[in-house]
């Protein structure tokens, strides 16, 4: 099966681009290079590389271990947890 790029609204890109730079400060801070993170994650320099760049075609599970090598696993399990729009559809629902 071949695999396809997600396709992404231009306004998006931002919001990747943006959690790219925060990841690429936290390696800074802790003053690791892309090649020991990519090491430590068992992933390739490039690859580093790309997810500090926001790149959407690079997978959940690579942007997930270098969060895990920099100490921030549990940064994914804020990922919708606050889903605000949910709740206000179920209040809405409730009401009737």
């Amino acid at each position: 099966m071949a695999t396809r790029k997600q396709a992404i609204f231009p306004k998006y890109d931002k919001v990747l681009e943006q959690m790219g730079e925060n990841i690429k400060i936290a390696r800074k801070r802790r003053k690791l290079t892309m090649l020991q993170i990519a090491e430590r994650a068992d992933i390739s320099r490039s690859t580093v590389h790309h997810i500090e760049s926001g790149n959407s075609s690079v997978a959940l599970g690579a942007y997930f271990n270098v969060l895990r090598v920099l100490g921030l696993q549990n940064d994914f399990l804020k990922l919708a947890a606050d889903d605000e729009l949910g709740r206000k559809l179920q209040d809405l629902e409730l009401l009737k």
